[in-house]
């Protein structure tokens, strides 16, 4: 079988690590907890299996994942929301404690894409409030879902934010901002669909998911494959797990098993994304815009105004 890390189209990033490290790596999580649920469905809080699922995540899963990443040396991020920081204050200060990054994902996991202006800028003060009152001043976002808004870049340089983890356009971070005359810019550490561990475990009846759900083994091969060629090509290798799915046993061990595999690649750099944003925005010169593409109107076939889907909240 042939060796696809050394194939010509997968030439090193040139991206500038440090301390002579070859490729990054990080593991984040997403402690969405019932937040998760209920942002989707609000009456959902009348299920208590479904919210038993969901508070797995604080009340079992991170003080087992915390433990895993103790034993292997590691940092990694934690993205919560303001509603379970509120729920789960003591849970936030066991991140803190163990040295890890906590970062801000919203209040309830809210759905941004349905959001007017201000009940977007609502959504971040709440969650910085709710992180306020366990003593954390985040200085990283991901937006729920990463559904990230044109507007959005405007309100966390307002808010003091750093960087970002949302968009999907990249190997290896970079800088951006809104436009020529925003008041600053933001470290965007790119994200991808295949290292989600949602797209592979998560599954609940009436809520998410295909009902399908993967082998850990199969999730440990796929991303084991991803880090090596991470590796080789010098890229950010960025792994989005949710504690109340991959903190379940057998995925927890094969998480492990993968920490492993990296830790073995050589030069591997395993950074929180705020150490890896503050390499970034020190080392990297280029910020990039991203412009909105114009409304390409109705296409052949199409009636009305061209959006069969129905046309996406207009404050976007």
């Amino acid at each position: 079988m042939t060796d696809t890390t050394q194939q010509p189209f997968h030439p090193p990033s040139g991206f500038a690590w440090p301390d002579g490290k070859k490729f990054a790596a990080s593991l984040t999580f997403d402690v969405d907890a019932e937040a998760g649920a209920l942002a989707f469905d609000s009456t959902f809080h009348r299920r208590m299996s479904l919210m038993s699922h969901q508070s797995y995540g604080p009340t079992v899963a991170v003080p087992k994942l915390l433990a895993m990443l103790e034993h292997h040396a590691i940092r990694a991020t934690f993205f919560v929301p303001g509603y379970t920081a509120d729920l789960y204050p003591d849970m936030v200060r066991a991140i803190v404690d163990g040295g890890h990054e906590v970062a801000h994902h919203g209040w309830m996991h809210e759905k941004t894409t349905s959001l007017t202006d201000a009940q977007e800028a609502e959504m971040l003060d709440r969650g910085l409030e709710s992180l306020d009152r366990v003593g954390v001043r985040p200085v990283g976002y991901r937006a729920p879902w990463w559904e990230y808004n044109y507007r959005t870049t405007d309100m966390l340089l307002e808010r003091g934010f750093a960087y970002d983890s949302s968009l999907l356009d990249g190997d290896v971070p970079y800088r951006f901002t809104s436009g020529e005359s925003a008041a600053g810019d933001l470290v965007e550490i790119p994200v991808d669909w295949a290292l989600d561990d949602w797209e592979q475990f998560g599954f609940y009846p009436e809520w998410t998911g295909s009902g399908l759900i993967e082998s850990p083994r199969k999730a440990l091969q796929m991303w084991s494959d991803e880090a090596t060629v991470a590796a080789t090509a010098g890229n950010c290798f960025v792994l989005t797990n949710h504690p109340f799915i991959s903190g379940r046993p057998t995925r927890l061990s094969a998480l492990s098993q993968l920490v492993e595999h990296i830790t073995s690649l050589d030069g591997v750099w395993f950074a929180t994304l705020q150490q890896i944003a503050e390499h970034s925005a020190k080392t990297l010169s280029d910020i990039q815009i991203h412009r909105r593409l114009p409304d390409p109107g109705p296409q052949p076939g199409q009636s009305g105004d061209g959006h069969p889907l129905g046309r996406p909240n207009d404050n976007l």
